[in-house]
């Protein structure tokens, strides 16, 4: 038996150990062609690099941004050329593993927050170009918080077990059958959009779950909605309506960027927009036509935002608004507070319809929010509201988390679940506000 344990302990040590890669010196700009560096730049902002690697108010790619798992908190790291706590001193070998196989230049295995199960999907040219770019920002003193995570999960070597099971290193492949746009996005989206890594549902260790791609996920104390034929979308939505709401985080009839959304679009906006199309063409195609169960949607949604009290000609601040039918003891109550709710704080703006020029909110019948499994990010956008980055400018819907109490949060979600979506009630919307308020 002692033979057989000394033997698991050989093999794993085996499986787990990664070689350290020797440090070089920083390599100068002037090594990099300034074409090569600009392109960098492209594929960063396609990735949102920044969104992860740079906290509010630091320095750009100085890490050190707090990203909550349900293992702990994990801190992003320095990823600009500081010779001692960032990657100044790593050759593109080192970089290349980083970025394919999840092993930083000292032999640790990476987590996964990390996406290089997106990245390893990468071109030869654009991980070059990549490097390029990093290894030429300027260079920013900053360590990383250390991570906080529960017992074992900060023993490195366990992510050898993970990758056996869940991680494939692979090069993305075009699909013949397919235009060449479609396949542009489709390589940004699975590459360095890793749009799955928030879109699709992960499982009990942390990884994608096989045969639920883009079937909506959880990010951020946020829910990110389902981007295949599960799309939770009030209206189905068209490419021209994605390209833009991906380039500028708002289109005609749908629901305005919020959350970590917020920061894709900025980022999105820095790159072509033919590229931006092409993620929006290949996104729309995982959607698939629209079926008549979600034309049926669509066409319950507009009815239900042109009557009151959804539509301008229905109630104004102060008024009462109806309430839908109870359903079981105390539902009355809840929802009636609902209505009120919604009547004092959200119709005088929501109420008006919406342009793309104006100043008011979009009818919440069209709100996606309203349609998702979990009611997280209508409790987050109540809670936190949407301000555009400091210095931009953009839609802004105030925060009501001082005006509101937990219970009318919760009474006012339960109320526009119902009478806005016409959906079954969500299970714990209290809990959910709990969440949102301690996460």
């Amino acid at each position: 038996m002692l033979a057989l344990v000394v033997l698991a302990i050989v093999a794993f040590a085996a499986l787990a150990w990664r070689p350290a890669i020797d440090p070089v010196a920083p390599p100068a700009r002037t090594s990099f062609d300034a074409a090569l560096i600009q392109r960098g730049a492209v594929l960063a902002n396609a990735g949102n690099c920044t969104g992860c690697h740079t906290v509010a108010g630091g320095l750009p790619f100085a890490g050190g941004l707090a990203l909550a798992t349900p293992f702990g908190t994990l801190y992003s790291t320095n990823i600009t050329p500081d010779r001692d706590t960032g990657i100044g001193r790593w050759s593109f070998e080192a970089f290349e593993r980083a970025m394919r196989r999840g092993v930083d230049r000292a032999g640790s295995h990476l987590y996964p927050a990390f996406p290089y199960t997106h990245y390893t999907r990468l071109t030869d040219d654009d991980v070059r170009a990549l490097y390029a770019y990093v290894m030429t920002r300027t260079p920013v003193r900053a360590e990383a918080p250390a991570n906080q995570l529960a017992f074992p999960l900060g023993f490195r070597p366990l992510l050898a077990g993970w990758k056996l099971l869940f991680f494939r290193e692979e090069r993305f492949q075009a699909d013949a059958s397919q235009a060449a746009e479609w396949n542009r996005g489709a390589y940004l989206a699975e590459s360095l959009g890793h749009c799955s890594a928030c879109h699709s549902p992960r499982n009990a260790l942390g990884a994608e779950r096989r045969g639920e791609h883009l079937g909506g996920g959880d990010a951020e104390g946020w829910h990110s909605p389902a981007l295949n034929a599960n799309s939770p979308s009030p209206l189905p939505w068209t490419v021209d309506a994605l390209a833009t709401y991906l380039r500028t985080g708002i289109a005609a009839d749908h629901a305005i960027a919020g959350g970590p959304m917020q920061g894709v679009v900025r980022s999105l906006q820095q790159i072509p927009a033919d590229d931006v199309r092409a993620i929006a063409t290949y996104i729309h195609a995982r959607m698939g036509p629209a079926a008549e169960p979600r034309q049926a949607r669509a066409t319950a949604s507009v009815e239900r935002a042109r009557q009151a009290p959804f539509a301008v000609t229905g109630i104004g601040t102060g008024a009462s608004a109806p309430a839908p039918a109870a359903s079981g003891p105390g539902d009355d109550a809840l929802l009636q507070l609902g209505a009120r709710v919604y009547a004092d704080a959200c119709a005088s703006c929501h109420a008006m319809g919406r342009e793309l020029s104006s100043g008011s909110g979009l009818q919440l019948p069209l709100a996606i929010a309203l349609y998702e499994p979990t009611p997280a990010s209508l409790i987050r956008i109540v809670r936190e509201g949407i301000a555009p980055g400091e210095g931009e400018r953009g839609r802004w819907m105030p925060s009501f988390a001082g005006a509101l109490t937990d219970e009318q949060i919760a009474a006012l979600a339960q109320y526009l679940r119902r009478a806005g979506a016409g959906a079954p009630a969500w299970p714990d919307v209290a809990g959910e506000v709990r969440k949102a308020r301690h996460p």
